[in-house]
This record gives C-alpha cells, sequence and structure tokens, in this order.
C-alpha cells in the first residue's frame, strides 16, 4: 500500500500541472461524442472476453517488452482477436505514455481502456481527449466521496468504468458506488503475489448484471477456463502477452480456440 500512496503522490504532481488547463480540458472532454462499447463489448455469454494490455514495464516485473512499440502491439493484439484494449499511460513506473493512446485509437478500431492511476477529475478530460473509452478506478487508491465523484464524472462524460478491487472490503465499496464494471485482481497490494483464488473468492459477490473481469496472473487456457467457472466475463492479460513469441497464437489459446 506504501507504493500505491507513492504512486498517488506522482500523479498529485502532474495533476497541479494539468490545473491551469482545467477549463479548456472540461470543454473539450464534453464535445467529444464517437466512444467504442467498452462495456457492452465484454458481454459475451458463455465466452471469455480477453482485454489485452500494451505495457512496456511495471514496478513488479520490471521491462517486460525491450522492443516496445505501442502501435505495433495492438495491431497484432487486434489480428489475433482481442475483445479490448488496455493502454498503460503511467510514465514514472510503467514507461507508458498519453500519447499512445492517441496514436492507438487512430490506427486500431478496438475500445480502449486507459490504464491509470486517476485520483482527479482533470485526468478524466484527459482521458477523454485523448480517446480513451474506459478509464480505470483503482478502489484502494481512493476514499469514498473521491470514488463516487469520479465514477459520476467519467459516466457524465460517457465513459464505461472498470472499478478495481483486492478484497472483500473493496467489494463492497465498489458496489455501493453502483459500479457496473468490477476488476478483480489477482494481485496482492502488499506482497505482490498473484493468486486466482482471488478471483474465486471474490466473483460470487459480483452481481448478475455487472461485467465481472479477472485482473493478473492469467497464462493459459486453463486459467481462463477457471475463472470461467465463476462467472467471470473477460479476462485482462497484459505481461503473458507482452512476452508471447507468437500474440495472435497466444490469444487463440487464451481465447479457448486452441
Amino acid at each position: 500500500m506504501n507504493k500505491l500512496a507513492e504512486i498517488n503522490a506522482s500523479k498529485a504532481a502532474e495533476i497541479k500541472r494539468l490545473e491551469p488547463l482545467a477549463t479548456e480540458l472540461r470543454k473539450q472532454a464534453l464535445l467529444r461524442n464517437d466512444f467504442r462499447p467498452f462495456r457492452a463489448g465484454l458481454q459475451l455469454g458463455s465466452e471469455v472476453a480477453v482485454i489485452a494490455e500494451v505495457k512496456k514495464a511495471s514496478p513488479s516485473a520490471g521491462i517486460i517488452a525491450e522492443n516496445f512499440n505501442p502501435l505495433s502491439q495492438a495491431r497484432e493484439y487486434a489480428r489475433g482477436g482481442a475483445h479490448a484494449l488496455s493502454v498503460l499511460t503511467d510514465e514514472k513506473y510503467f514507461q507508458g505514455h498519453l500519447s499512445y493512446l492517441k496514436q492507438i485509437r487512430e490506427q486500431v478500431d478496438l475500445p480502449l481502456l486507459r490504464k491509470d492511476f486517476i485520483i482527479h477529475e482533470l485526468q478524466i478530460y484527459e482521458s477523454v481527449i485523448a480517446g480513451a473509452d474506459a478509464i480505470l478506478l483503482i478502489v484502494a487508491s481512493l476514499d469514498d466521496p473521491t470514488l463516487q465523484a469520479l465514477y459520476d464524472q467519467a459516466k457524465a462524460c460517457q465513459l464505461d468504468v472498470l472499478v478495481e478491487v483486492h478484497d472483500l472490503a473493496e467489494m463492497d465499496r465498489a458496489l455501493e458506488i453502483g459500479a457496473d464494471m468490477i476488476g478483480i485482481n489477482n494481485r496482492n497490494l502488499k506482497t505482490f503475489q498473484v493468486d486466482l483464488a482471488t478471483t474465486e473468492a471474490l466473483a460470487e459477490e459480483i452481481p448478475g448484471d455487472t461485467v465481472a473481469i479477472s485482473e493478473s496472473g492469467i497464462k493459459t487456457a486453463e486459467d481462463v477456463r477457471r475463472v470461467r467457472a465463476c462467472g467471470i466475463n473477460a479476462v485482462l492479460v497484459g505481461e503473458t502477452l507482452m512476452r508471447a513469441k507468437n500474440v495472435p497464437e497466444k490469444l487463440a489459446e487464451l481465447l479457448l480456440k486452441d
């Protein structure tokens, strides 16, 4: 949790730089009306959708892709049949960039999630302008009033919202704000260990009309079948796909087409 607090502190500094642009950012964000259906595109009945993540690095894994090209990676995901893309935009800890969203948006037709640490409404406007169709809100990063306010503001800007939880207390908080898309992160924020049992323990708490996503630790078709048995609608897969020698082949496996 100390790492999360450290990241949030760095985000606060980024937001300071956005403050002089607040009026213009809000104005531009409210003009956009070309959103792609992120949440709706993950509802495939008995099939599990795949959200493929464009990610160069992470605090836990270090550099994942030495020869990183976000646009080429996104194109490979689209070619392989991914249903949506998650794009890491945090610069300091994940070596991402907001411009990756814009680049991918122009060349790839899939719905896009901005994966970052959203703690302020200015980041929501920034996400809309950059081409995001959805954003991530991490329950562990936010107090209840801020979580609700950011969720409502994102919805007002026509964004879908993936609300991420790690335990039962956070699940209760996500349900309290009316989240209609919940991601269960199988990574323990304190130890960084990954265990799919987290999805098995928490998935039953998610109402049937809420899109349920399992995040982190999905590596094989067997992993997908395991979380599908819990009622999961989609899996978010980053490191496994970024390291794959043959991306379409690995996607076919995760899409249970093997």
